[in-house]
């Protein structure tokens, strides 16, 4: 029986890789067939390369699926990339779901990579696309910053401590704040570093200056929220960026037993809910628009964090609209807009 389609599905670690090759066939059946572990290494990629066509059908293509871990993926799906493979990667809470779904007792290296073959035989997903060298730089530079800003908070807690005691070390209060002094060096390099970057693209520098124009959204944030999404790359509508940002709301109800209260997924890229808190504050505080969301929701729910977290998601999706349409914030649209819509319901009466 010939396959319709066939799938690697990619359980990735630090060090190694864990695969196994499915097939779709004629009758629409699935079968697992070949399983293997590689080392996560260039030599390993070449291996598995050969180890595929060997086991599959010259003819038709084999899409290579696996989840996003952390960073131990990215050498391999470069890999692929440049050999031309067709390649998906999916979200880690994506697959954990489907795998509740399967009959799955014991969760291992193993059943992973089967529980990936099966998802990619199931479902029809979008090809991964390397990000744009401009974007990465942007991701990395930005996660660095967060990463030395938060190690300053730490060391300016520590000195805090220190000074304080009855008896402070003098000579370890200087190194303190020595490596304060440091620290906040490292973070001036690096906005210098993202400012040239930004500047010497002109259409980088004009994405950046519309998602700015956003209130309470600086340079900073917006360069943030394009190295995160890779410029929208794969983001299709509000929806799958609300849910890649985790800010998606869960609600678990089944009869009258079993109501959980409405909450944010969290399952997402952790990153880029970060990135939302202080602008969602700021423009809170400095536009009437988000401010008047902010008090209804405050005088609906009674919960400030919750209005807060849907003002952090308005801004997400104001950023991926305006860049979409390629135009800057204006404060007066949600007013003509409110005007339109009593206008058409006047002329309805």
């Amino acid at each position: 029986m010939n396959a319709l389609k066939q799938v690697l599905g990619v359980d990735v670690a630090q060090k190694e890789l864990v695969v196994t090759l499915g097939r779709l066939l004629e009758d629409l059946s699935i079968e697992l067939y070949a399983y293997k572990v590689f080392s996560n290494s260039e030599k390993g990629f070449s291996s598995l390369l050969t180890w595929t066509k060997k086991l599959t059908d010259s003819d038709k293509e084999v899409r290579f699926v696996m989840e996003a871990t952390g960073v131990y993926h990215q050498k391999f799906a470069y890999f692929l990339d440049a050999h031309g493979c067709a390649l998906s990667i999916i979200l880690p809470n994506k697959i954990s779901n489907y795998i509740r779904t399967l009959e799955v007792k014991t969760v291992t290296d193993k059943s992973c990579s089967e529980a990936i073959a099966r998802f990619g035989l199931e479902r029809k997903l979008d090809c991964w696309k390397r990000p744009e060298k401009t974007y990465k730089s942007l991701q990395q530079l930005t996660r660095e910053r967060d990463q030395v800003v938060l190690e300053r908070s730490m060391v300016k807690n520590q000195l805090h401590a220190e000074s304080q005691e009855a008896e402070p070390h003098e000579r370890s209060l200087e190194r303190l704040k020595e490596r304060i002094k440091f620290l906040s060096s490292q973070e001036k390099e690096i906005k210098k570093d993202l400012d040239q970057i930004i500047k010497q693209n002109a259409e980088l520098q004009k994405e950046v200056e519309i998602i700015s124009s956003i209130p309470g959204v600086g340079e900073l944030t917006a360069a943030i929220i394009l190295g995160e999404t890779n410029g929208f790359e794969l983001i299709r509508n509000k929806k799958q960026l609300t849910s890649y940002a985790g800010f998606d709301v869960k609600e678990k109800q089944s009869g009258t037993s079993v109501k959980s209260k409405p909450r944010i997924s969290k399952k997402g890229n952790r990153s880029l809910r970060k990135a939302m808190f202080l602008p969602s504050m700021s423009a809170v505080k400095w536009d009437e628009n988000f401010k008047n969301m902010y008090l209804r929701i405050v005088s609906k729910q009674g919960i400030k964090m919750k209005a807060l977290i849907a003002v952090q998601r308005k801004l997400l999706e104001l950023a991926y609209t305006l860049f979409k349409t390629k135009t800057s914030y204006d404060k007066s649209y949600e007013s003509k807009k409110a005007e339109q819509k009593n206008s058409m319901s006047a002329q309805k009466a």
